[in-house]
């Protein structure tokens, strides 16, 4: 990669970081993803509900919050007929470059930003350089925006080498709501692929590490529970109202004391609870949104069964009804040995990446494992890559940024672990 093309790189990432967009709302980001990717020679870029099977796409924002976003690409420029095929959250994108015959490698990245206000503070790069969020209350508090330009890299990177085969780059959307990948999958977007890389910077390694094909994903599944109990005067007449906030109190008592499990690591979090409306009436509504987590898809299966029987006791104890929306749920993955070993071998080439481990931990959740599964299924090969970055906040918050020499890093990573498994393949 020249100079030119790493300064290209980071001037995408400071443009997609400035202007951020929550999940099935990334109407602008996959505008630019589009351009950017139809400007290389040979490649081809399909997005809107052709790469998403629309009854598999969870957690889709009310109409209100999509239409919002709509307005906001709009005004930065987006072409009205483009953002008509993006209409009612088809974001995301599949780029594709078809260099004649041989294997199809294919490398998943993401788009979403979150729901956090950047911080304003000297010291914080983005604020100091110029390109903090411009859309306040939202910011790429994970790397997404890097993870872009990685994607965009790559291309680039492969199209103008001796590839032979097919490479497919995902830029997928939703990640951050478990809410994406299986709506691409569904789409059959994955099925002619022999080989995938899902990647991911930081996650509290260094610049210049690899590794080459992270375990320990955990097996997620979100919920969102709605307690429906009856309204009455909280002095007057309490007896005659049904507490729906004492339902939902009681569920996360009783999700926190779901016994732990003999086979493995599990987790349990009520996230946001909220219900009522003033002080003295008893309140007939409440909703609690959460997630139940597993070592293993059975382990995640087992919280998620325990947590619906939590629930529904609870309400039932206190004379309620509940309904219980499954709002994302992703298996968990392991990477296949023979990727792990081409990426770990391609990445002590590459100049700067001074630590190559084959396997680390996760220790959290990603979507990404529902699209590695499913080429393992149908017979091909996967494996989950983090690429180290310096980060001087955690990820999730409000001083994250990532170390911009790192996108550099991964894209000749996963660009020559891409042409190392293409080559391997035919």
């Amino acid at each position: 990669m020249t100079e030119a093309d790493g300064e290209s790189l980071v001037a995408f990432r400071r443009d997609l970081h400035r202007h951020p967009e929550p999940s099935w709302c990334e109407f602008r980001t996959t505008d630019r993803v589009r351009a950017a990717c139809e400007a290389i020679p040979g490649v081809d870029v399909e997005y809107g509900p052709a790469v998403l099977a629309a009854d598999a796409r969870d957690a889709v924002p009310d109409d209100e919050t999509l239409e919002t976003w709509l307005d906001r690409a709009r005004e930065a420029g987006v072409d009205e007929t483009r953002l008509d095929r993006m209409a009612g959250g088809y974001t995301g994108a599949v780029a594709t470059l078809d260099h004649g015959e041989g294997p199809t490698v294919a490398v998943r990245v993401d788009l979403d930003a979150l729901p956090q206000t950047e911080s304003t503070e000297s010291g914080h790069h983005p604020t100091d350089a110029g390109f903090r969020s411009s859309n306040e209350g939202y910011m790429h508090a994970c790397g997404h925006d890097a993870h872009a330009a990685i994607g965009l890299g790559v291309l680039r990177t492969v199209a103008a080498s001796d590839f032979a085969g097919t490479l497919t780059v995902l830029f997928q959307p939703a990640e951050e709501v478990i809410g994406g990948a299986r709506a691409m999958a569904a789409a059959g977007v994955v099925d002619d692929v022999d080989a995938l890389l899902a990647t991911h910077v930081g996650l509290g390694y260094p610049t210049g590490t690899v590794i080459a094909g992270l375990e320990g994903i955990l097996a997620v599944s979100q919920f969102r529970a709605t307690f429906e109990g009856e309204a009455a005067h909280a002095g007057k007449a309490p007896q005659q109202g049904r507490n729906a906030v004492r339902a939902l109190a009681a569920a996360v008592q009783g999700l926190y004391a779901i016994p732990r499990h003999q086979d493995g690591a599990t987790r349990v979090n009520a996230g946001r609870v909220e219900g009522g409306t003033a002080t003295n009436i008893v309140p007939d509504s409440a909703v609690l949104a959460g997630e139940v987590r597993g070592e293993t898809t059975a382990l995640m299966r087992y919280m998620r069964d325990a947590a619906n029987r939590a629930m529904c006791a609870a309400a039932s104890m206190h004379d309620c009804d509940v309904a219980i929306e499954r709002t994302g749920e992703a298996p968990t993955a392991t990477p296949d040995d023979s990727v792990v070993d081409t990426v770990a071998d391609v990445a002590a080439t590459v100049p700067d990446v001074t630590d190559v481990r084959r396997t680390g931990s996760l220790g959290g959740s990603e979507d990404a494992a529902i699209l590695l599964q499913r080429v393992q299924d149908r017979g091909g090969r996967a494996a989950y890559v983090c690429v180290g970055t310096d980060h001087p906040g955690g990820h999730h918050t409000a001083t994250f940024d990532v170390d911009e020499a790192s996108i550099e890093h991964a894209v000749a990573v996963l660009a020559g672990a891409a042409r190392r498994l293409a080559a391997d393949g035919e």
